[in-house]
């Protein structure tokens, strides 16, 4: 062989035509609450790591259920280092960090959460509920601060009613179907599932709060400056998730990760993304970017309930976007 050829030969072989060595792997620990694992609310997350996105980016990524993990205590995990990013609802990480909590939003995982109010079968609207038990949500929260403004839309006010604190939508399931509670909300696919057993649907909380940010993927800022890779990865994984779950071609296998996760059967699973996405209703993110003017909602909303005091904050407090940026999200 012409060495001039061998040369050029060499040159290639020890150059781009061969790939990079594998990158090293980093391990994150995300935590959630064990609810939250198994109900329609991971499914970003569950995506990323069942299609393998997670680890394409050489992430050793890392589901931990935080034990009977409100806000609160995802919060503590957080500071305790018990996990290095999480799974919250934004208006418990709004009231953390109005406390002193350098925890900051790098992510959102899901928008506008489609909560059906389900009652028992002899209530057929919401006049019957006066007087009646609804099992609500933590009352600061977002799920119970969407279902006040439906039950206010239909003339209903504090006192019109009585409520128990229910974390997680499959106890609030079972609290209704085993007679303990008149009324409460439900996320998919629990909500079909009480459909189907006759239980009365009175309404959706799209009709009252159309535009929120739900739920986001936290870290400590402190954390997040020194462990840029690490979030990098998190978040280009993520994005990945978003297109896979929004491709319809993709549809049988996400139906399946939902049923598999939460129990549903795949018909529930297929009523669950016709829901979201037939029409497109914002549920989900296209790839994790984090709504401000959602987020500026959620906001107004617990201030108008008193959870927090006027002045009201800015969102961009709550949000670190350099993450999301890093990897062409906006």
């Amino acid at each position: 062989m012409d060495c001039r050829i061998l040369a050029a030969t060499v040159a290639l072989l020890c150059g781009s035509a061969i790939p990079p060595a594998r990158t090293e792997a980093i391990t994150l620990r995300y935590g959630a609450a064990p609810s939250e694992i198994k109900s329609i609310f991971a499914l970003p997350i569950l995506v990323a790591e069942r299609e393998g996105f997670f680890a394409r980016e050489g992430l050793n990524f890392t589901l931990l259920p935080i034990a009977d993990a409100g806000g609160e205590k995802m919060i503590a995990a957080l500071e305790e280092s018990a996990v290095d990013v999480g799974h919250i609802a934004t208006a418990f990480l709004i009231q953390a960090v109005l406390k002193g909590s350098d925890a900051v939003a790098i992510a959102a995982e899901f928008n506008n959460p489609i909560y059906s109010l389900v009652a028992r079968r002899d209530i057929t609207s919401f006049a019957d509920l006066k007087g009646k038990l609804l099992g609500f949500a933590a009352e600061t929260g977002t799920i119970t601060i969407s279902i006040r403004k439906l039950l206010a839309l239909h003339g209903l006010h504090s006192g019109d009613f009585r409520t128990k604190e229910i974390e997680g939508t499959p106890t609030r399931y079972n609290c209704l179907i085993q007679g303990e509670c008149d009324a409460v909300p439900l996320g998919q696919p629990q909500d079909f599932f009480a459909l189907r057993r006759g239980y009365r649907l009175l309404g959706l909380s799209l009709e009252a709060v159309p535009d929120f940010l739900y739920t986001v993927t936290i870290a400590r800022r402190s954390w997040a400056e020194a462990h840029k890779e690490a979030l990098v990865r998190y978040v280009r994984g993520l994005a990945a998730a978003f297109k896979f779950i929004r491709d319809p071609a993709k549809r049988s296998d996400v139906v399946r990760t939902i049923a598999d996760t939460t129990g549903a059967s795949e018909d529930s699973a297929r009523q669950t993304l016709a829901l979201y996405f037939e029409p497109e209703r914002g549920v989900l993110p296209k790839a994790g970017e984090i709504d401000l003017k959602g987020l500026a909602q959620v906001i107004a909303f617990m201030g108008e309930a008193g959870t927090i005091k006027s002045p009201l904050p800015a969102p961009e407090r709550f949000v670190d976007l350099q993450y999301l940026q890093a990897v062409g999200v906006k």
